[in-house]
């Protein structure tokens, strides 16, 4: 790393939103060849920072300087032409297009009259080799993975020439292999001097990919320091400004009559592939079941299923012993169903909606929202309200759109609307999937005092720290099939992520007993 002239320099950078101050005089330091983990909660202020830095908002005071030179921002475009180059926590890719063709979109290379897709693929694979970003330069978006497609928004910023690069949440929608390859990826992308800004709440990837790290609390820098030897719980402590825990305490699960029974379940995914076969299970009143499994397995088919989102083929979903297979979502949530879905913005929210009508979107034609079927927006705002501040969600205010909060706001939101309705069993899938520590801390407390007023509670996660923390039982899923069903206070990770690669609960048991016996 070159301990010269930062590549980087804001200074002062306030940035208000009518009386809202996003920003609150931040300073920030990046140099050549450094990765800095920008640290924060959500809604702490560093999307709207790198939207500064990149031309899409404007500060209300400030200075960037840019490679020594005080430099104005105005627009993406100037951003682009100062060599600064941002990877979104939502793609920005078109799934009809090739991989080339997403990448040289807006800056199209022509050959007489028609396009040079050759030599711009030949330059993308060039590039792709170089920085370890293997990715076919004509398979169309829609058939690679989210891992694939993230490296192909890399590329898109390399081809244009970026030096500075800002990732977004880059880990929210990766399998942990995925997250390993990104790490890899971001080292080589520094040890050729490109300078890398980090947005992030993952405090394990902080240490293991960052350089250096600066904390935001509340739109303001709190302290910049090396990464080398700080414990995650220091970095937690400061970024929350108190003490977290990472361990949710619960006593013994007292459980009760069976309310979600799954019976010898089919589910076919979006081409017609069978994605869940064979699949029973039952969550008791009083228990959280968590899933856990590697991206890919079936978990969404099998929540779209009992949510009504999608066609079961065969078997049987019962609700409290009632037949609720193939029912309509509307039913199957006025059946006492509260559903915080893994894919918010698809299926959690309407972003073009006020954070006021997204609150009341499970209830707005029941009274008090509702009288005669007109709506009650002032018990709508009242709802709202309450809601904020009771899941402590931050945005400038309730009648500004979804779309313009933070991920982790959006997330808060959902849950808040579906934990606020008094429902028999609640759904979480990826409940925390771009939540801060503070936030999940809090998400897994409501999640378990769920569980304590005997509802049931099935969880989903990807994070095997997550599905050991909240879960009394975990059924381990693979190709679509239970492998095992284990006690959670009885398994550990080792375990998971032997049946997860679809060993049996008995072999994997044996390996890991031989392992210790070696």
């Amino acid at each position: 790393m070159t301990e010269s002239t930062p590549v980087i320099e804001m200074r002062h950078i306030v940035k208000k939103f009518g009386d809202f101050a996003a920003n609150d005089d931040i300073n920030l330091q990046v140099q050549q060849g450094e990765i800095h983990a920008l640290l924060g909660e959500n809604g702490a202020g560093k999307s709207t920072l790198m939207n500064i830095l990149t031309g899409l908002l404007q500060p209300t005071s400030g200075e960037i300087i840019i490679n020594g030179q005080p430099v104005t921002v105005d627009s993406p475009s100037k951003s682009d032409a100062l060599g600064i180059g941002m990877v979104h926590q939502h793609f920005m890719l078109i799934d009809a297009f090739t991989v080339t063709e997403n990448i040289i979109l807006g800056s199209e290379v022509t050959k007489g009259l028609s396009l040079d897709t050759k030599s711009a693929a030949k330059k993308i694979k060039a590039l792709s080799e170089k920085y370890g970003l293997q990715v076919d330069p004509y398979a169309k978006i829609a058939d690679i993975s989210v891992g694939q497609q993230q490296r192909v928004e890399i590329l898109k910023t390399l081809y244009r020439g970026a030096d500075i690069l800002i990732f977004d949440e880059p880990t929210a929608v990766l399998t942990p292999q995925e997250i390993d390859e990104l790490i890899t990826i971001l080292h080589n992308l520094a040890k050729e001097g490109k300078s890398i800004v980090l947005i992030t709440h993952k405090l394990d990837e902080i240490r293991a990919a960052a350089d250096t790290v600066t904390v935001i609390r509340a739109g303001q820098s709190i302290k910049t320091f090396p990464v080398a030897g700080v414990s995650s719980q220091e970095l937690a402590d400061l970024m929350v400004g108190r003490e977290v825990s990472f361990k949710t305490e619960k006593a013994a699960a007292k459980t009760g009559a069976t309310v979600l029974k799954m019976a010898d379940l089919e589910v076919h995914d979006a081409r017609g592939v069978t994605a869940v076969k064979d699949f029973s299970l039952e969550v008791k009143s009083g228990e959280i079941v968590g899933i856990a499994g590697i991206d890919g397995n079936g978990q969404t088919e099998l929540i779209q299923a009992i949510t009504g989102l999608t066609k079961v083929q065969a078997g049987h979903v019962l609700l409290q012993g009632k037949e609720v297979t193939n029912k309509r979502p509307r039913q199957i949530t006025e059946a006492g169903v509260g559903h915080i879905p893994e894919d918010r913005l698809r299926f959690g929210m309407e972003v073009d909606m006020t954070l006021s009508e997204n609150l009341a979107l499970q209830t707005y034609y029941k009274a008090p929202l509702s009288k005669n079927g007109v709506l009650q927006t002032d018990e709508m705002d009242k709802l709202a309200n309450k809601l904020v501040e009771e899941f402590d969600v931050r945005a400038a205010g309730i009648q500004v759109t979804a779309g313009s909060m933070s991920g982790g706001n959006q997330q808060k939101a959902v849950i808040a609307r579906e934990l606020n309705r008094d429902n028999e069993l609640i759904i979480a899938a990826q409940p925390t999937r771009g939540l801060d520590v503070g936030a999940i801390e809090y998400i897994h407390q409501r999640l378990i005092a769920q569980r304590n007023a005997g509802k049931a509670v099935l969880v989903v996660s990807f994070e095997l720290d997550e599905i050991l923390n909240l879960s009394d039982r975990i059924a381990v899923i693979n190709a679509g099939k239970i492998v095992g069903i284990v006690d959670a206070k009885d398994t550990n990770k080792q375990e998971l992520g032997l049946l997860m690669t679809g060993m049996s609960l008995s072999d994997a048991r044996a390996a890991l007993k031989e392992e210790v016996d070696a």
